[in-house]
Parts: structure tokens; sequence; C-alpha cells
């Protein structure tokens, strides 16, 4: 039998003619070992960032295009709570359930009427001609009178449309509009004054001027009837900045955006009563 020989005690080999291996790095298993083990925790931690990347990018392609659940609502225009306009053809909401008269004008609000041509009287006159021609319907005619002012209407003066008492006949006529079509929405309204001009927004304030057949200013001058918090009245929106309603202050007529507030809505209802002239 082989004799076993025991391995010499290495810390004295120079006494016995035994050394240690050295063609080998002591440890290169373990190293390689731990090599792989560091790249496989590299390759798995960039596949989990990817993975984690990619799924909210799925989860926005998978989720509905028109999705406007989260995103506040417009008014225009951010509109905060509770300061939405009157309903109306521009798709406003109102701030309380009203009634709609069929054709969809509000009810309470005065139906524009067609312009109507007088017709000449078939009598003739004293002098031997023909009779004048009489005045349009009355009712054609209209005066505003303001809600929160109800001795105070609309008065043009001086090419501006304030908020005035009545006056002599000079001012009753002045107070006077004929309510027709809109020039631009014939579902909404135009005032014509006695001189043939109409009332339009011009740098958002309500002026007396001639029509000079643009667009914009049948546009400016067209306003649609909106309910308004009081029995009889309506409040006037802007046919081109919906939004806008026509309103006092310091008895000026301008053009301002809805505001939710009980003098807001004071200064913009007014009732269409039978003209004053």
């Amino acid at each position: 039998m082989p004799e076993n020989k025991s391995r010499p005690p290495q810390e004295q080999p120079w006494e016995n003619g035994w050394a240690p291996d050295t063609s080998r790095a002591p440890g290169t298993r373990r190293l390689w070992l731990a090599g792989g083990m560091a790249v496989a925790t590299i390759v798995a931690c960039f596949t989990a960032i990817a993975v984690t990347d990619r799924a909210p990018d799925v989860r926005a392609r998978s989720a509905p295009a028109d999705d406007t659940a989260s995103v506040p609502g417009l008014i225009s225009f951010a509109t905060p709570s509770g300061t939405l306009p009157p309903e109306g053809k521009s798709g406003l909401s109102t701030t309380e359930e009203t009634t709609r008269a069929p054709g969809g004008q509000d009810a309470g609000a005065p139906k524009p009427e067609p312009e109507q041509k007088p017709k000449p009287s078939k009598s003739p006159s004293p002098t031997g001609g023909s009779a004048p021609a009489p005045k349009p319907p009355a009712t054609t005619w209209r005066s505003v009178r303001s809600v929160n002012y109800p001795d105070r209407y609309w008065h043009a003066s001086s090419g501006y449309v304030k908020l005035d008492a009545v006056g002599g006949s000079e001012s009753r006529e002045d107070s006077t509009f004929k309510l027709v079509k809109g020039l631009a929405n014939a579902s909404c309204y135009s005032f014509a004054t006695a001189d043939g001009g109409y009332l339009r927004h011009r740098s958002f304030v309500l002026r007396s001027e001639r029509n000079d057949g643009s667009a914009v200013f049948e546009q400016d001058a067209t306003f649609c009837a909106r309910s308004a918090g009081y029995s009889g009245a309506v409040m006037l929106e802007s046919v081109n900045y919906p939004g806008r309603f026509l309103r006092h202050q310091n008895f000026q007529l301008k053009l301002d955006p809805y505001q939710h507030s009980s003098l807001y809505l004071a200064d913009s209802a007014f009732r269409l009563v039978a003209g004053l002239a």
C-alpha cells in the first residue's frame, strides 16, 4: 500500500522541501463568482427601471384621449366654482332652473318682431295729397328700464348710452329704441335708434352709431337675451363676446364679464317696456 504522507506543516516549508502552488492566484473562483453576481444584479436593475418607465406610458396610451374629468372647466373663458353665467345659446350654465319658451327663447323675454313697413293710406288727405305714412306699430318700440333703478332708462346722448331719468320729449325719444332681429343672429336682438343708428359696443362701452355694413358692426350690435334673477327681466349677452353682459356702472352702459355677485346681477338686469316716446 502507498504510504500516506501527511501534508507537511505550511509554516515551515523549507525544512521538508514542500512549497505551495503559485501557478494560480488564490481565490480566483470566488472572484469569478462575485463578478457574475454583480453583472446579474446590474442587468436586473436596468430591466426593472425600463419596466417602471414603460408602465405610465402604457397606462397613458390606454386612457381615453378625451379624458377631461380632472381638467377644470372654462370660462373663459378657468372658471371658479359658482361663477357661471346664465344659460344661453353659448352653452353657459344657469344659476337657477328656468322655463324655456318654444323656439329656444327664454320665457318672459319679448320676441323680436320683424320690421314692418308702413302701408300708405288709401284715403286722400284734406289737402288732396296722400295721407302721411303712419308710424310703425308701437309694439316694436321699446324702452329699457333698470331693475335696481326703476326710474332710469337707457338714454342715447352724445354717442353714448347712459342710464338717465326721463326728461323732456327729446329725452323720451332718445330713450326709445326699435327692437329688431339681431343683425348677426336672428334669434337675438338689435336696438335701432330713432335717427337710423344702432346701439353697439366698442371698447366694451355701449354707443349709438350708424351701421357701416361691416360684420364687426353687426356682431357688436347684436345681443342675446338670457334669463335674469328678477321677474320679467333679462340679461343681454354679447354675441361676439360670450360671457360678457351689458350692465350699468356709474350709470354708464358697458360690457362686463359675468360676476356671481348680487350687485352685478342687479346692474345687468333690465326690463324691456313700452316705448316712452
